[in-house]
């Protein structure tokens, strides 16, 4: 076969493989179907997610499950305000050696895991929250002026409750940009929350077994890159990108009023993959239009901030967001 020929074979067996361990995920986690779907999308182009929504939702539950199919290494951190940064990325200790020597010896903290949970994050002081921030960023983390290399894959999978602001730090804009999507976490429907009680008050609850390795993963993320996108996909994504800046002149007088800053170009960058773990999940061989647009609010929605004036009238930002695709979605279908 040639190259071309191996791509879609290689695609083919992938798009398999990930409806297996959809199958196996939907042992544990009733329902979330989206959730489920964005939280893969992540994993498969390499990132990190930010799943927003009230406790007892499952985010736990999820990533829990999702550590065991994908066969990662999984890792939980409570965030609270107390919390520091040697709590998470670990710390030097002094031990004694053979004949009265003494040395240091590095012991590594939570974050030396290829999943982790970290909960609630935003309870956690700005200082631990931008020790979190290198180990997304730069894959590694130092102590002493020594650099620790995290093994790869590392995916972040962070919590926040929307409600519950009181004793928090929000995060900053730097870090909200290191989020791939933000995904938000919904009550489940009344068949699915009856399905829940069912499963999980019984004597016992489905058990879950690996269906991807840790180096399956890596190799599934080299290929994703390697998936085609067409030119139409890539300029819809830079129109939807730039439209949602104020200072752009393609951007409707509507973004101009209600937004103070928009997505930078790691948006755009996030668009090209995830549209790619779209097209793989749904068993497509190169993502189309549609994607894009599905995608435009898990990548927008926090890496773009209301100004005062619109906060104060009550809007939000998928209003906005959503007449920006609307647009996008009508001119495309004159064009």
């Amino acid at each position: 076969m040639d190259k071309a020929e191996d791509l879609v074979a290689d695609i083919e067996a992938l798009g398999g493989k990930l409806g297996q361990a959809r199958a196996m995920i939907a042992r544990r986690i009733i329902g979330q179907t989206q959730v489920v779907e964005l939280t893969l999308a992540a994993m498969l182009a390499g990132g990190h997610a930010l799943l927003i929504g009230l406790p007892g939702l499952g985010k736990t539950r999820l990533v829990d499950t999702l550590s065991t199919v994908m066969g990662l290494q999984g890792g939980r951190v409570q965030f609270t305000p107390d919390l520091m940064p040697a709590d998470i990325i670990g710390s030097e200790v002094l031990e004694e050696g053979t004949e009265g020597s003494r040395a240091f010896r590095f012991l590594p903290g939570p974050v030396f895991c290829q999943l982790l949970l970290a909960d609630e994050i935003n309870r956690a002081s700005p200082r631990t929250q931008s020790a979190l921030l290198q180990a997304m960023q730069e894959r590694e983390v130092t102590v002493a002026g020594q650099a620790h290399r995290l093994e790869a894959p590392f995916h972040v999978l962070a919590t926040q409750n929307p409600l519950e602001q009181e004793g928090t730090y929000p995060l900053p804009e730097a870090q909200l940009d290191r989020f791939l999507l933000q995904i938000d976490v919904a009550y489940p429907s009344r068949a699915d929350e009856r399905d829940i009680l069912r499963a999980t008050t019984g004597a016992e609850e489905a058990a879950v077994s690996p269906v991807f390795s840790a180096d399956d993963l890596i190799a599934a993320q080299r290929l994703l890159r390697r998936m085609p996108v067409g030119d139409a996909v890539m300029e819809l994504i830079l129109d939807l990108v730039r439209a949602c800046r104020p200072d752009d002149e393609t951007a409707p007088d509507f973004v101009r009023d209600a937004v103070a800053w928009g997505p930078g170009p790691r948006a755009a960058q996030a668009l090209m993959l995830l549209v790619r773990a779209r097209a793989l999940l749904s068993g497509r061989l190169a993502p189309g239009l549609d994607d894009v647009i599905a995608l435009a609010g898990p990548v927008l929605i926090h890496r773009m901030a209301l100004g005062y004036a619109a906060r104060a009238r009550g809007e939000s930002l998928a209003g906005v967001i959503d007449p920006v695709v609307a647009g996008l979605r009508a001119s495309e279908a004159a064009a």
